[in-house]
């Protein structure tokens, strides 16, 4: 077993963040698969900028942090977190319908509650992102998509705190985006999203929500509803990981009150009363299984957030 992460300064903590410090805070509250243990350190930043201030006190006092948007993506550990959890809620978000249509959003506003104000604004471009229920931070980091659309596909310019280089504006070549990823979140703790700016397009409202009326109906018909990370593996290049994982015989699957959905084998469930541990095993019996059958190396979409040692053991 790794030797464990040394116990955060709680002191200094308490005498930078004062009220906005939460001790042994449960995390699983804050995540959508309402999973995970406590965080030593909680600070809540309400504006991106409370979050550029909370992240260069964590860089000077040098501290390991992670922040935590909407919480989908992410699976948090039993055994709780070691490093600084910064809970972004900030969420301004900022509409413009003129000649070059747009939105400006803090990090921590939610991606499909953007998509659906832009859309009674008769805005479109989003259409594709109004059942994602993440963060804007983490569609940014992560470049979420769906339908055909994604992140990088409408992003004009993200407003960034780096940790050598200051404030700075990146748009989507300095971002590196690829499949599920970018610059951001291959370098964690290296840089922090505080607000990005997206385009838009003028079209009809019937037309934007038609669109996304129907998006929305095959998400129901095709992904469980329920707590859940949402994909819980990358799609391999021309094939899909629900497939291959059906394919082993491992969709339904149960482990204690987790289980990978019976409608859709790239969703793992938390039934109600579930352990981090349970779907951690599940997830390794899936990947090794497909491995086995079809010789892919399924990669995780899910972030791993904790301390995952014991997990690792068993």
């Amino acid at each position: 077993m790794d030797v464990m992460a040394p116990a955060l300064p709680l002191d200094a903590l308490r005498a930078a963040f004062g009220e906005r410090l939460r001790e042994q805070q449960p995390l699983a509250r804050y995540t959508s698969a309402r999973l995970g243990g406590a965080a030593d350190a909680l600070v809540v930043a309400h504006s991106a900028g409370e979050l550029a201030a909370s992240v260069q006190t964590l860089w000077e006092l040098d501290l390991p942090f992670i922040i935590l948007g909407g919480g989908s993506n992410v699976l948090v550990s039993d055994a709780g977190v070691r490093e600084v959890v910064l809970l972004n809620q900030a969420g301004k978000v900022v509409f413009n319908a003129g000649e070059q249509p747009g939105v400006w959003a803090e990090s921590g506003a939610g991606l499909g509650v953007i998509a659906r104000q832009a859309a009674a604004k008769g805005l479109g471009g989003l259409e594709w992102a109004a059942g994602i229920p993440g963060s804007l931070g983490g569609a940014v980091a992560g470049n979420a998509g769906a339908h055909g659309g994604d992140t990088a596909g409408v992003l004009e310019l993200a407003d960034i705190l780096h940790r050598t280089q200051g404030r700075v504006q990146w748009g989507p070549e300095q971002l590196a985006y690829s499949y599920r990823t970018s610059w951001l979140k291959a370098n964690p703790g290296q840089a922090v999203l505080l607000a990005a700016r997206l385009r838009l397009e003028h079209k009809p409202e019937a037309e934007i929500r038609a669109a996304m009326d129907s998006f929305l109906a095959y998400r129901r018909l095709t992904q469980p509803p329920g707590a859940s990370m949402g994909s819980m593996f990358k799609n391999p290049p021309g094939d899909s990981a629900g497939r291959l994982i059906e394919a082993t015989g491992l969709k339904g699957l149960g482990r204690g009150e987790a289980q990978i959905s019976p409608l859709h084998a790239n969703f793992f469930l938390n039934k109600g009363g579930a352990q981090a541990a349970d779907v951690y095993a599940l997830i390794q019996q899936a990947r090794q299984a497909v491995k086995d059958q079809s010789g892919v190396d399924l990669q995780l979409e899910v972030e791993l957030i904790g301390d995952w040692n014991d997990a690792e053991q068993a």
